[in-house]
């Protein structure tokens, strides 16, 4: 077993230990079970179902609840937060699903013309499963269901939008609520996407089953988000994903990154010119991490240090090193430095969980096509 594989197996055992907790203490409480029946008596009533998954795990991220309820020829996977996963792994997954007699298809719910070309699947399929029924009449409806922050509600508003803006309507449009935090949606709502014929979608709450499929879903559901992060632990998604880090090539990019502090500083002439003018930004701006300069500082350490340890981390001990020290050196560039030796690495934690899922890290995707292998049946 890997380094990368033990981390995940740990930081999963975890997961799985707490989706066992239902109720109190962990996510698949009375609400989400009222929300997985609420879904599952829709399925069979919509014309179309929209399974929205995550774009980085799209098997981890199945939405389990009800996938044997759904039947293949109205059922659609669209691989959201694309923006954040590697593109030349989001097509291959996405031939991969139509390989499986799936409507696939990758999407940005942030990107207009990424929900443009998402409508018109949507307004297509409907219109092809209601072939029979009189032309501009009929009326479309369309299920969105998922695990929890996947984006559905993002996708959801942006489909009305748009959907309203290409029919000309006017009148108060309508919004879900949108949050970074998984489990806001909290109850099915409809909004109207097309006209001639009306189409209308539902938002519904994320559902995400108390039983993870093994360890290794467990902590790639945690690291995307899919779980709050204050059943698991900052700190244990932050070291789990430093060894997601370190595994990766994608570090190898920021070499020829500068440290932004010597790009400006760069002689003495640009010193006297811009140091003032500097420390004032830094001195109103240093708890905002998402920074340009402050993000290539961080790129620029992680590089350091996973290129000192990088011949070593095949060993556990020298993974929890690299961790060690990361998260150390973390704290320059992050601007962490009066803090309490415990609250820098929780600090340090928060802040770097958030560049990795914004994509100021790059971009990954965690499930890899299998190679020989159906990996989803009906």
């Amino acid at each position: 077993m890997t380094v990368i594989c033990s981390f995940s197996k740990r930081l999963g055992s975890v997961v799985k230990e707490i989706g066992q907790k239902k109720g109190f203490g962990g996510w698949y409480g009375p609400h989400m079970a009222a929300a997985e029946r609420a879904i599952r008596e829709r399925i069979s009533m919509v014309d179309l179902v929209v399974e929205v998954r995550d774009a980085r795990i799209p098997i981890a991220s199945a939405f389990e609840p009800a996938r044997h309820d759904i039947h293949s020829s109205k059922h659609m996977i669209i691989l959201n937060k694309m923006d954040l996963a590697d593109c030349s792994w989001t097509e291959e997954w996405t031939i991969h699903f139509q390989k499986q007699n799936h409507i696939c298809l990758g999407v940005n719910s942030h990107n207009n013309d990424s929900i443009k070309q998402l409508l018109n699947v949507v307004k297509k399929r409907t219109k092809d499963l209601k072939v029979d029924e009189i032309k501009d009449t009929a009326t479309g409806t369309v299920l969105l269901v998922g695990i929890p922050n996947v984006g559905k509600s993002a996708i959801a508003n942006s489909m009305h939008l748009i959907g309203r803006m290409d029919a000309a309507e006017k009148g108060k449009l309508k919004h879900a609520v949108v949050s970074p935090q998984p489990g806001e949606t909290r109850d099915i709502s409809s909004y109207k996407i097309a006209s001639h014929p009306n189409i209308y979608v539902f938002d519904t709450p994320g559902v995400l089953s108390a039983e993870i499929a093994d360890a290794d879903s467990g902590s790639k559901l945690a690291l995307t988000g899919a779980i709050k992060d204050s059943l698991i632990g900052q700190s244990n998604l932050a070291r789990f994903l430093l060894a997601v880090l370190s595994s990766s090539d994608a570090y190898k990019r920021w070499e020829g990154l500068k440290c932004a502090c010597d790009q400006m500083l760069s002689s003495d002439t640009q010193a006297r010119k811009f140091v003032g003018s500097s420390q004032k930004r830094r001195r109103l701006y240093d708890s905002d991490h998402t920074q340009d300069f402050i993000v290539r500082n961080v790129r620029q350490t992680l590089f350091k240090s996973i290129s000192s340890f990088k011949l070593h981390l095949e060993k556990e001990e020298e993974m929890e090193r690299f961790i060690d020290a990361a998260f150390t050196a973390l704290c320059e560039p992050l601007r962490i430095l009066n803090e309490s030796e415990e609250n820098r690495y929780n600090v340090v934690a928060l802040k770097l969980l958030n560049l990795y899922r914004t994509g100021r890290l790059g971009r990954y995707t965690l499930d890899l096509v299998p190679r020989n292998a159906q990996v989803y049946r009906d």
